[in-house]
């Protein structure tokens, strides 16, 4: 068993209302949290889906996967040792410890640990 758990996958949106709309209505997700015209966290059981524009987005265009784990700076340096690649190093933010990077393959993962 893996000490990272899937927690979000991420993805873009240029026009939020309309995404939120799709994936309430369509898909029956339930909106668990909106952040202005920018962001949208939908219910999608265990794993949340997040709606992003390029604002709040950690790799516009692309789909990302959300890893909590426990050492943010450790897997970050593990996947660049791997053949991964860092496009934002570890850093603090108001909620979390929370790193971008890039898969050996090219797809993205943000790495977060809660505070």
């Amino acid at each position: 068993m893996s000490d990272h758990e899937v927690r979000q996958i991420v993805l873009s949106t240029e026009d939020l209302d309309e995404s939120i709309r799709f994936y309430t209505e369509t898909l029956g997700f339930a909106l668990k949290f909106r952040d202005g015209t920018h962001y949208a966290a939908l219910d999608g059981g265990s794993i949340t889906i997040a709606l992003a524009t390029a604002l709040d987005h950690p790799l516009p265009g692309k789909t990302v996967v959300a890893l909590r784990t426990e050492d943010v700076d450790a897997l970050a340096r593990s996947i660049e040792e791997s053949g991964g690649a860092i496009v934002t190093s570890p850093y603090d933010d108001a909620h979390e410890r929370r790193a971008v990077v890039y898969d050996s393959q090219g797809n993205g993962l943000v790495l977060y640990k809660s505070r």
